[in-house]
């Protein structure tokens, strides 16, 4: 294989292939060319006009091109004065979040809601309070009804045939019990 006989152009359909006769190729006309007859012209543009638009066009890309490299050069710039700076990504970072949230708290938004929180709060103590209040009192009265009065003489007595006459609080303990009782703290 001859390597001035194959297709080297990357672009082309044939690359890599081996061309018998490379003139017969240079007749055949590539899809998308600028100014190839294949492509006709947008209807009301004429030659004259396309062919300006073109040059402006390729002007536009060249501009872009120039302000990419631009724009790479001069976030090399800031990144190397950041390093000299000892300004990090993760500082960055930081100030960043820390400036958010200083945002956030002066923010309207955040300040009703703190507001309405804080009045929400005070009504839900408010309510437990008032919850407290009333079952104090329901087993104030509820002690003094009738019925617990029945209940806790009937736990007397039984505390009484189970303990006997000296269960007044005192423990019963054997002579033989060396464990401290609540009287005699080991402490």
């Amino acid at each position: 294989m001859d390597p001035t006989s194959q297709d080297i152009n990357l672009n082309s359909p044939n690359k890599g292939l081996v061309v018998e006769n490379s003139d017969s190729l240079s007749d055949v006309p590539v899809e998308g060319a600028v100014g190839n007859s294949a492509n006709p012209l947008p209807p009301g543009l004429t030659e004259e006009e396309a062919e300006e638009l073109r040059t402006e066009l390729t002007k536009v890309e060249e501009e872009i091109n120039t302000l990419r490299q631009v724009l790479s050069a001069k976030e090399r710039h800031a990144t190397e004065l950041k390093r000299k700076l000892g300004l990090s990504p993760l500082n960055e970072l930081r100030q960043n979040i820390t400036k958010s949230w200083q945002d956030v708290q002066t923010s309207n938004a955040y300040k009703k809601t703190q507001e309405t929180l804080s009045q929400a709060g005070q009504k839900t103590s408010a309510a437990f309070s008032t919850v407290g209040t009333v079952l104090t009192k329901r087993l104030g009265d509820m002690r003094n009804s009738a019925t617990f009065k029945s209940f806790e003489d009937k736990m007397g007595n039984l505390k009484y045939k189970v303990v006997g006459p000296k269960g007044n609080g005192d423990a019963v303990s054997s002579p033989t019990d060396t464990t401290p009782t609540q009287e005699n703290p080991p402490f």
